[in-house]
């Protein structure tokens, strides 16, 4: 059969109209933004939960992987395909005959448990809260809202570092944002071999966003997943232990990171250095950071993803809702007061890592008849490079 991509309605979003973007190579590397991680915070669960998540071809991934997933991994799966809203699901009976795990339809407040998988029923978003399922009635016209990345940023938020992200065959981009959410909090993100599924405009466009930690066939993910779960527990076991043996390796890792990118990360927040670390290490399952140290000299793109990983920004379009609220009824009215149309106005955005605050701020000034400039600091594709861009419109 031959593949079908990602359809043709799924595209980047395009700059406004009249709006012109340059790009020049800022002189300071010390101007990429670098967010804070704060410890992450779970509903107390020992478990992880793992967040399966699917469009067209999604029941054949379904079926690969849990053949070859085991009754007793440990872990709980949240399956939140997107399902036609005016016909009856079959996918809890489907999914019954390919494992010996429990399956059943979310239900509302429903407590998460491991070994167990949970279908989101026709036409509902789902959220995780307290490690609880919520279901919700959707407000948004279908085919504009994008119920995968609602689910995954709950469940991020929810589950900090417990929290697992599949995302499988399926056309569009849905799942995309919430990956970053998941990656943003420590947790894992596996992805579909786009080779191997039936519809790769999902799988793609997670890929892209270059935070995905395995891209596997769906029936090789189960063995993938129980490795980094085992380890992952192993390292938390060891914690105490590794913490106090960590400040010699650790500075030697500082010093290659340095020499690499340009940045200094030894006055950085050691916890969040440690997390970062233990988190890559869990990925290529290696016990001791000595190891891990040697790893990073022999493949230098390791340093590119621990680097990104620390830096992380977690963003969305108009994030702060008080801040853009005051933007609006004290700050604009005040600016503008008096000016006329095609009056200039020149707008500075600082670090603002991958653009959305500072396009949340064009969109909020847009509402007025005035030349805009704003110029924005952010980062760029290479992660040793601060780049600076300024966007026009009237």
């Amino acid at each position: 059969m031959k593949k079908k991509k990602a359809d043709s309605k799924s595209k980047p979003i395009s700059s406004p109209k009249k709006t012109s973007i340059k790009t020049i190579q800022a002189k300071k590397p010390h101007d990429t933004k670098i967010e804070t991680v704060s410890t992450p915070k779970t509903s107390g669960n020992s478990f992880p939960i793992a967040g399966m998540c699917a469009s067209a071809g999604g029941l054949e991934a379904f079926e690969q992987f849990f053949r070859h997933m085991p009754k007793d991994s440990g872990i709980g799966f949240i399956l939140a395909p997107h399902l036609d809203p005016t016909h009856k699901s079959i996918m809890v009976d489907l999914i019954k005959r390919w494992t010996d795990m429990e399956v059943v339809e979310a239900r509302d407040g429903v407590k998460v448990q491991p070994n167990c998988i949970y279908v989101i029923p026709p036409n509902n978003d789902l959220a995780v809260l307290n490690g609880s399922l919520q279901l919700l009635e959707p407000v948004g016209p279908r085919g504009q809202r994008h119920p995968i990345d609602y689910f995954l940023r709950t469940l991020a938020k929810d589950q900090g570092e417990k929290a697992i992200c599949v995302i499988l065959s399926g056309t569009g981009t849905d799942g995309t944002l919430g990956l970053k959410a998941i990656k943003g909090e420590g947790g894992m993100v596996m992805v579909q071999d786009p080779i191997t599924a039936k519809y790769d405009g999902m799988p793609r466009s997670a890929i892209e966003t270059n935070m995905v930690d395995y891209i596997v066939p769906a029936n090789k993910m189960p063995e993938q997943m129980i490795k980094y779960v085992q380890h992952s527990n192993g390292q938390a076991v060891k914690k105490e232990e590794a913490l106090i043996k960590v400040p010699d390796s650790l500075q030697k890792i500082f010093i290659l990171l340095r020499s690499h990118t340009g940045h200094d990360f030894s006055l950085y927040k050691k916890n969040t250095i440690i997390r970062r670390v233990e988190r890559r290490m869990s990925v290529h399952q290696i016990g001791k950071i000595a190891d891990y140290l040697r790893y990073m000299q022999e493949h230098r793109r390791e340093l590119d993803l621990l680097f990104k990983e620390i830096i992380i920004g977690v963003t969305n379009f108009f994030r702060d809702k008080e801040a853009f609220a005051a933007l609006k009824t004290k700050i604009c009215p005040h600016l503008f007061s008096g000016k006329s149309s095609g009056d200039y106005v020149r707008i500075w955005v600082v670090v603002c890592s991958t653009g959305e605050e500072a396009y949340s701020i064009a969109m909020v000034f847009r509402e007025y008849d005035l030349q805009v400039a704003i110029y924005m600091r952010r980062q760029s594709k290479r992660v040793n490079e601060g780049l600076r861009s300024s966007a026009t419109f009237a």
